[in-house]
């Protein structure tokens, strides 16, 4: 493979013979690969790198309510490909904002329930816990709270936290320990925080490609 400059992401055209692996793409084989995708990922089509994160994902989802087009979504989507959720739910309105989720959204599974009942519905048949993440009265820290396996974490909106449809819906409800003056931390960095939690009590290890 070609080597970037400086100034430039990813890598260059394929040099020396081209492999004969059907998971390269000939396309970026010739071009390049400049997207945002671990080294060994480079050249891959997006079908062959789908493909294979679909043998690897962890059992928990990742739920969060859209009733206001919140602009942190695609934060949220993107930080559940980092950490190889199975799916990523978008709750209410069908049409969110992919403009932080930076591509992942092609790489990530994504499914739309119309309210929280409705995802209720689902992951219960799947015999996944509802798990609300708020610092609601009564909320367990998440410090100290043990995470299912298969499991959804759901958020609510921006700035209103969950609505009162997902309270309802909702088997518990976890909330971060905070020690400052603000109320609560932005949905995308929450989702973050809980996300690793569950790496840490499930898959806490090497990074099997920290490249």
């Amino acid at each position: 493979m070609t080597e970037p400059t400086d100034d430039e992401v990813g890598v260059g055209p394929w040099s020396g013979p081209l492999p004969d692996d059907p998971r390269y793409d000939p396309e970026l084989l010739s071009l390049g690969d400049r997207r945002n995708v671990v080294d060994r990922y480079r050249y891959w089509s997006l079908e062959a790198i789908v493909a294979d994160l679909d043998e690897r994902r962890h059992p928990f989802h990742v739920a969060i309510e859209n009733l206001a087009h919140d602009f942190n979504i695609g934060s949220v989507v993107r930080t559940a490909n980092a950490f190889l959720a199975k799916e990523v739910h978008i709750v209410g309105r069908k049409r969110w904002n992919r403009r932080g989720a930076m591509v992942t959204d092609r790489y990530q599974h994504v499914r739309h329930h119309d309210d929280a009942a409705a995802l209720a519905t689902w992951a219960h048949e799947r015999g996944l816990m509802l798990i609300g993440i708020d610092n609601l009265p009564g909320s367990v820290p998440l410090e100290t709270a043990d995470l299912p396996e298969a499991c959804v974490l759901l958020f609510g909106q921006e700035g209103a936290g969950l609505s009162e449809q997902a309270r309802t819906a909702v088997d518990r409800v976890l909330h971060i320990a905070q020690y400052g003056s603000t109320r609560s931390i932005n949905v995308g960095a929450a989702a973050a925080v809980a996300m690793h939690a569950w790496i840490r009590q499930h898959r806490f290890g090497p990074d099997p490609d920290p490249s």
